[in-house]
């Protein structure tokens, strides 16, 4: 289970304790500090090292969006306000939230789970493979996922194009296709896999990787197009 560092940030000594009550109610949740302002709240990320701040907006000496705007390298961020106005403006933050008080606990479930959700697929996505043997004439060679360009089925061979040079090995398409990680790699083609981070150009039924121009298929167009305007 993902374990989430969490820092509560509020003027009002009531507001602080009803979140106090709401994290601990929640395992994934491990509370760190309570600070009364946004100054206080500086201090304690320079000591501490946290995963989610809630933040109030109107505090004395610094606003919670003015904090917000001189941070850096910003842990995630869920607002709790009375005041609905600046939910505009919190959001150019990259906010995970933003809850009016008094946040009832289902609200506010709501929106922690948006944070588990998204450490759970960090993790989820530290844990994958970056590179793949492929075993070429009496030797397997590593081979980064990044660097290759494209895959060429040819019957019951493949040629793995990659930004170095070209690998040949004893494989079908589909079989060395379940290998990869879905999320970056695409088939265009019956006979073509490409790294979709490495596209260059599509025009019409073409596809540049580099140098390289490989036909897309029509049955494959609409999804190759999808992934390229995520």
């Amino acid at each position: 289970m993902v374990k989430i560092r969490c820092i509560i940030t509020d003027d009002e000594p009531m507001a602080r304790k009803g979140l106090q009550g709401y994290v601990e109610k929640l395992e994934f949740l491990e509370l760190v500090a309570m600070c009364e302002d946004a100054i206080q709240l500086g201090n304690v990320l320079k000591e501490q090292t946290v995963d989610l701040i809630f933040l109030d907006i109107e505090m004395p000496y610094l606003s919670g969006v003015e904090f917000l705007s001189g941070l850096t390298n910003s842990p995630k961020v869920i607002i709790v306000s009375a005041y609905e106005q600046y939910a505009l403006k919190s959001y150019e933050f990259d906010v995970i939230d933003y809850l009016l008080k008094p946040v009832p606990f289902e609200r506010f479930l709501k929106a922690v789970n948006k944070v588990y959700d998204w450490f759970e697929k960090e993790k989820s996505d530290d844990l994958q493979p970056d590179s793949i043997f492929v075993k070429t004439t009496q030797k397997y060679k590593k081979v980064n996922f990044e660097d290759i360009l494209f895959i060429e089925g040819m019957d019951n061979y493949i040629s793995i194009q990659t930004t170095k040079n070209k690998l040949i090995t004893h494989s079908t398409l589909s079989s060395f296709t379940q290998k990869l990680p879905p999320q970056k790699f695409v088939q265009i083609h019956k006979t073509f896999v490409v790294n979709i981070g490495k596209v260059t150009s599509l025009e019409g039924n073409v596809l540049g990787i580099n140098n390289f121009k490989l036909p897309v298929s029509r049955n494959y167009r609409i999804g190759i197009k999808k992934m390229l305007l995520k």
